[in-house]
């Protein structure tokens, strides 16, 4: 079976080797997840010691994401044609990204106050130490996307220091021509080869969700405190909430169904599960969504975006955690004060990278900034942080995917037929 591609170019729908249930990649990870769990809940000592295993996967991956997120950017805005169709682009993601992203922030703090997971507690206002936060201004945010040393970007880690280069660089070989694009040509069979380095790794997939599932079960357990696990259940909840109405009127909008999707992605979906960080599903999702009908170009400028600017799960966490530890220490904020938090989140949120963690450090610097929150309340949601990253990674990972389906149908560069033939298959 063939179809036609957004450019005219008609290719062969992937055709994939059947393989037996039990060999499937999402049924291992998923296998490897609650195996994970009876030990960290039976012997938690024991649980303890594998995290590194969780560990070494998430930063075999995590080495990989700079240079794939260079080559592939790279690559699409290097073939974007001009600097217009890149800025269209970018412009549409951005205004897409603005608005899911405060659509989420706005549920999170209208379900906390309805919810109230915080009353009850009693947090005194004792400064907590050692969490580094500090204020940060919007000059300082637009500052740090620039980076004083290319080479120092890639060796931190700074995800939004190397996309910005990427684009800039990407638009320099686009003005080019064909100089230029050989170059690009160069940078996207290097960009083929990381990809197949992110299939050997996969393979590790299953003993990275073991380790990490153990380790969080066997350390912190499953009896919680009544408030914190009432943050827990609304944090999910919450998250549920905007997956299935908001994105689920969005792709509805946008022609496809949602559940379908789910169902595709659904290898991508167990991995983050179980590691808890959308990160280590970005390669295969680009791969997944260039096979799906979206063009390259916009996968390549959508996706990476995406996981610094449209980070919905991390979103509601911030609205719900920030007032959850208001809440607790019985100060009363005024809708002003909460639109005061929403606009300091719609700035921190976007430094959150989507890692483990990176909501817990946003969420610091939201409280930093905010002199009328106790940071004390740090350590209050500290201990059940990491059983919220699964819903934060999920909600992210599968944000990101319905925005760069939208993205590509505003540009007219998804190939509709490609992707019903394909979502329709998968169920």
């Amino acid at each position: 079976m063939t179809a036609a591609s957004p450019v005219g170019i008609v290719t062969p729908l992937p055709v994939r080797a059947s393989i037996p249930w039990y060999r499937r990649l999402y049924t291992l990870v998923l296998a490897a997840i609650v195996l994970g769990a009876l030990l960290g809940y039976f012997f938690p000592d024991f649980a303890q010691r594998l995290g590194p295993l969780g560990d070494v996967f998430i930063r075999l991956i995590r080495m990989m994401i700079e240079p794939i997120i260079f080559t592939t950017v790279v690559v699409g805005v290097g073939r974007m044609g001009s600097m217009k169709d890149v800025g269209r682009v970018g412009l549409k993601a951005l205004i897409y990204f603005e608005t899911l992203t405060g659509i989420a922030l706005v549920l999170g703090l209208v379900i906390v106050n309805l919810y109230r997971p915080g009353d009850g507690m009693t947090l005194d206002g004792t400064v907590t130490a050692g969490y580094g936060a500090h204020a940060s201004s919007v000059g300082d945010t637009l500052l740090n996307i620039v980076p004083t040393s290319v080479i120092g970007a890639f060796a931190a880690g700074n995800t939004l220091q190397v996309l910005f280069f990427a684009i800039l660089l990407g638009l320099g070989f686009s003005t080019l021509g064909a100089r230029g694009a050989v170059v690009v040509d160069f940078i996207e069979q290097l960009s083929q080869g990381l990809f197949s380095v992110i299939r050997l790794i996969m393979v590790f997939a299953p003993l990275g969700a073991l380790g990490a599932m153990a380790f969080t079960i066997g350390k912190y357990g499953l009896g919680t405190l009544h408030q914190l696990g009432l943050l827990l259940v609304g944090v999910y909840s919450t998250c549920l909430l905007f997956i299935f109405v908001v994105l689920q009127i969005v792709a509805r909008l946008g022609g496809f169904s949602l559940w379908r999707f789910l169902v595709y992605i659904r290898e991508e979906i167990l991995i983050v599960l179980g590691t808890s960080t959308s990160e280590s599903a970005l390669p295969r999702l680009m791969v997944k969504l260039e096979e799906l009908g979206c063009s390259k170009s916009v996968v390549g400028l959508v996706v990476p975006t995406g996981y610094s600017f449209n980070l919905d799960g991390t979103s509601i966490y911030l609205s719900m955690a920030a007032v959850f530890i208001a809440q607790a220490a019985h100060v009363t904020l005024s809708w002003g004060q909460q639109l005061e938090i929403l606009g300091l989140l719609l700035l921190t949120s976007k430094g959150a990278a989507a890692v483990t963690g990176g909501g817990f450090v946003a969420l610091a610097a939201t409280l930093s900034t905010m002199h009328t929150l106790p940071i004390a309340g740090l350590a209050l949601v500290f201990g059940v942080d990491r059983f919220m990253s699964e819903a934060r990674a999920l909600t992210n990972l599968i944000g990101n995917g319905v925005a760069t389906i939208i993205v590509a149908k505003w540009e007219r560069a998804l190939d509709e037929r490609r992707m019903h033939t394909l979502l329709d298959r998968r169920v």
